[in-house]
């Protein structure tokens, strides 16, 4: 008996190339069919066969005569990775039955995963493939096959968070010489959506999320909107309203204002973590997270889904960004995450967890996000300035005597001791949250309101001081800033970070807020004043705020707020520093001089 045609073998059984060039190397006499128990790209996770080791790939050969049954006790694949310098990957399956009748059938089992430290791992098959100038769908495609190898769990965020914010800091390195797509694709896809319903899910949402990453699927987190973006803070105009007779949600955008944008990887996404008020029998109960599928199993956009592109950026643009639109869009009662607040099914009775927030019910990932961000922005801002100092020290400048190269410029120098003591500071105050927080993560408790206040203060400053550091080092080395693969072409990274999981505007405002509102009440908790100059402060916001009153007795609250909105930023400034300093764990570094 022949080989079968390996193309029509493949569309019969849906098989990827990886298959189709084992099945091409085996050397059997046998028609050969395979059942797979995932997608194909599973067998072989880490990307396209080179060979099949030896003639037969490790299998017997079955001479077939006739109607015979035989048992294949082992068969083993040996893959060759093209993409990882030829490293090999093997494939076993368990003794399975092979019955020949019209052909051959084998049961491969699922492979294994890629074998070594996961660091390696994902050193290797994620971090090292990356390159720069790739499209956005090229690094969807790396996303997919990073989910698949497992080397980062979704469920990481919890029983390791360490390691789920060490993956971050291992894929930050590349941003300065790839951009900054791939890093805001992976903390969209594991923090942003997976992260979000690991915290929020039921048992069942929590099976779909592992079904999710077996398959390689790509996620997305629909918040910002066209009329609610990154200042309006946790403010939606999209609506989900439950139908008792249906027993489902109906979602929709409410128009092109509801329309959400700038939804980091929404053109590739399969499925979505939706931001949308919860409407039932008429009332309104404020901002939920709703797990949606966006495709089909054909990769089809849903009816009631549609998406666009939110065009060319300029740095980043290997990541796609969409514009998402809702328009009668059916999901069922399952895909409210209902761990904290849920719709009965047969009643349509909203319950709610007592002393639940909505921060606590759909904003948990941000404070993971914004530990990320900072540390992302601090390790871009540190290997700028280690790269560019690579440049200095052998750049060669006429008439300075007997220190003739630029990092020995008085200025530059100066600029170098004062970042790396500033960026080391930083560094260990933004750790300290990281430790407290993955506490948090392993008790799976919400962040106490101090740790929160910290959280918000170290990606104020570690964002605002990587943007400042890095424009001051670019005045300081002449053209050299102008070309292209410098890290200088990418620092718009920093922008990106600067309203990223809070705009860093909004989180100051937040600060203010929280010590003036405590203020106001006589208050003396963790986020209430703390010093003599938090307690001048508020008094003239207060002060400014009667003084606009009494002139206008119709002006709204805000309007009052806003014409003291200079003292509002010291104030913040401030309580950062205060914070920081609260903080920040004694050593070597904090005798350096640094300039925050």
């Amino acid at each position: 008996m022949r080989l079968p045609d390996t193309r029509r073998c493949a569309a019969d059984l849906n098989l990827s190339r990886v298959v189709v060039a084992a099945l091409a190397r085996i050397r059997a006499r046998v028609a050969v069919s395979v059942d797979v128990d995932a997608d194909a790209d599973a067998i072989a996770p880490c990307g396209a066969l080179a060979h099949a080791r030896g003639a037969t790939c490790a299998m017997r050969r079955w001479n077939v005569n006739g109607r015979r049954r035989l048992t294949c006790r082992f068969v083993e694949l040996s893959f060759v990775d093209k993409h990882a310098g030829g490293i090999s990957r093997r494939s076993s399956a368990r003794s399975a039955r092979t019955k020949t009748t019209t052909g051959a059938r084998m049961l491969f089992a699922r492979s294994t995963a890629p074998t070594g430290d996961w660091r390696e791992v994902f050193q290797r098959e994620f971090v090292d493939a990356l390159a720069p100038n790739c499209s956005y769908a090229q690094t969807a495609k790396l996303l997919r096959r990073c989910v698949r190898t497992g080397a980062v769990s979704f469920f990481d965020i919890e029983r390791n968070p360490e390691k789920f914010f060490e993956a971050h800091r291992m894929l930050a390195k590349r941003a300065n010489d790839c951009g900054p797509g791939m890093w805001i694709r992976f903390t969209v896809q594991f923090n942003l959506c997976a992260g979000t319903v690991v915290a929020l899910a039921s048992k069942s949402q929590r099976v779909r999320l592992k079904e999710m990453q077996a398959k390689g699927k790509l996620g997305c987190f629909c918040l910002t909107e066209r009329l609610a973006g990154v200042n309006s803070g946790l403010v939606v105009n999209t609506r989900a309203t439950y139908d008792r007779e249906r027993r489902l949600f109906v979602i929709d955008s409410g128009g092109d204002d509801g329309t959400k944008n700038w939804i980091s990887q929404g053109l590739t996404a399969d499925v979505a973590v939706v931001i949308a008020e919860l409407v039932v029998d008429g009332k309104n109960y404020g901002p939920h997270g709703f797990f949606v599928r966006l495709r089909d199993k054909l990769g089809r956009l849903v009816r009631g889904v549609t998406v666009g592109d939110m065009g060319a950026k300029t740095t980043g643009n290997d990541l796609d960004n969409a514009w998402v639109r809702f328009d009668s869009f059916t999901v069922p009662h399952d895909a409210l995450l209902n761990k904290y607040a849920g719709v009965d099914a047969e009643t349509g009775a909203y319950t709610k967890k007592p002393g639940i927030r909505t921060m606590d019910m759909i904003g948990q990932r941000l404070f993971t996000g914004r530990v990320a961000v900072a540390q992302a922005a601090l390790s871009f801002a540190r290997k700028l300035y280690d790269d560019t100092k690579v440049y200095s020290d052998a750049k060669k400048c006429t008439m300075r005597g007997s220190a003739p190269s630029l990092s020995n410029v008085p200025q530059l120098n100066s600029l170098y001791d004062e970042a790396y003591a500033t960026l080391a500071r930083l560094d260990s105050y933004v750790k300290t949250c990281e430790t407290e927080l993955c506490a948090c993560l392993r008790a799976k408790t919400i962040p106490p309101a101090r740790l929160v206040q910290a959280i918000a203060v170290a990606k104020i400053k570690a964002v605002d001081t990587a943007i400042e550091l890095t424009f001051r080092l670019k005045q300081e080395v002449g053209s050299y800033a102008l070309m292209s693969a410098t890290g200088f072409d990418n620092t718009d990274f920093l922008q990106c970070c600067k309203f990223a999981e809070g705009d860093s505007r909004i989180l100051s405002q937040k600060l203010a807020r929280d010590c003036f509102g405590a203020f106001t009440k006589n208050e003396h908790g963790d986020t209430g004043v703390q010093s003599e100059i938090e307690l001048d402060l508020c008094q003239r916001i207060a002060s400014i705020i009667d003084e606009q009153r009494a002139v206008n007795p119709k002006i709204g609250k805000i309007e009052a707020w806003d014409c003291a909105w200079r003292e509002v930023y010291r104030l913040a400034e401030v309580i950062c520093e205060r914070v920081m300093h609260e903080h920040t764990p004694s050593g070597a570094h904090m005798a350096a001089r640094s300039k925050l």
